[in-house]
């Protein structure tokens, strides 16, 4: 019942600059709340707030972020996610008070919302700061993840990976980390492209990671043996779904394979908490939702995948590796 009010109060100091402050070093009530310009009190509730997550410590008067802050939540870190934290303070705050309307109706909240019926990158890419503070927050999460997706099956036998909507190129940095003989091309939308070099380049694995620009739905897809899709297919409609699945499918050669990365359901849809927490997100800002194994393996075997193998990580996301078998 008052899981929302935690998230609420690590929403709003981020947004006041609370965790970037004190990345300079510890600070007392009164010097936070004169760096921060608020009112004393009230924000003396809130640090207390952050220190019972255990966000913050205190000692002596004095407040510090805690390991957890430092990597995740201030705006120095490369492993931050305060740009998705922001987005959901932001727009997801709003979109979730709409739930009711959205269980009732079966559709996302923009309009209700918003004043607007989308598409969700048009509001997620207003300016270059928010589009790259949103894509910093996914590769964050994509830092956590990817690492986990790459190794629940064994692609050593794949020459060339093209992760599609690849955004910074976490998983194909990752892949090509795992893997020596690995080549991998990051393919998003022209928009993405630009962050997605700056995290490659900063990559050990920049000689063998490029970017192509492009609508996976509308262009051409580039050669491989191994596509992945990374949060891509929760997005989307059974029909949009299985378009793209028969182009990767078309364009793969016998023996390639295609990488799905999601968060998988349980069979009965009672859990794991993320996944049905995801699940209802999916309701307020897509067409889309998250699937269990069986549901993803009826979408592929209809899209012509032969094998189809999931497996569970103890990450945000999940593997499945759908193999085109030629059968």
């Amino acid at each position: 019942m008052d899981g929302f009010r935690f998230s609420k109060a690590m929403f709003a100091a981020i947004s006041l600059g609370v965790f970037d402050r004190l990345a300079d070093g510890p600070a007392s009530l009164a010097v936070l709340a004169k760096d921060l310009n608020v009112q004393s009190d009230a924000l003396e509730r809130l640090l207390g707030a952050c220190v019972a997550v255990r966000l913050l410590t205190q000692s002596a008067g004095q407040y510090a972020n805690t390991p957890t802050a430092s990597v995740y939540l201030c705006k120095n870190s490369p492993r931050r996610l305060t740009g998705y934290i922001n987005y959901s303070n932001m727009i997801l705050w709003q979109l979730w008070a709409r739930l009711e309307d959205a269980v009732r109706e079966g559709t996302n909240r923009w309009k209700q919302a918003f004043g607007t019926d989308g598409p969700i990158f048009a509001h997620i890419f207003r300016s270059d700061e928010s589009k790259h503070e949103f894509l910093m927050g996914m590769h964050g999460y994509g830092m956590i993840s990817s690492p986990e997706v790459v190794a629940t099956h064994d692609l050593s036998r794949f020459r060339k990976l093209v992760d599609l909507g690849g955004a910074t190129g976490h998983l194909a940095i990752a892949a090509c980390s795992r893997y020596p003989n690995l080549r991998a091309v990051v393919f998003d939308l022209p928009a993405v492209v630009p962050v997605a070099r700056e995290q490659i380049q900063a990559s050990p694995v920049a000689d063998r990671v490029e970017t192509v620009a492009g609508d996976f739905f509308a262009d051409a897809l580039p050669e491989a043996d191994l596509f992945a899709v990374g949060r891509i297919l929760h997005d989307w409609s059974e029909e949009k779904i299985h378009k793209l699945l028969r182009k990767i499918y078309d364009r793969l050669p016998v023996g390639g394979a295609l990488l799905v990365a999601e968060k998988l359901l349980n069979d009965d849809k009672s859990g794991p908490p993320w996944a049905v927490s995801q699940s209802l997100n999916m309701l307020l800002v897509t067409e889309g939702k998250e699937r269990a194994l069986g549901e993803y393996t009826t979408l592929l075997k209809a899209a012509g995948f032969g094998q189809v193998e999931g497996r569970r990580t103890n990450s945000p996301l999940d593997a499945i590796l759908a193999v085109k078998t030629g059968q």
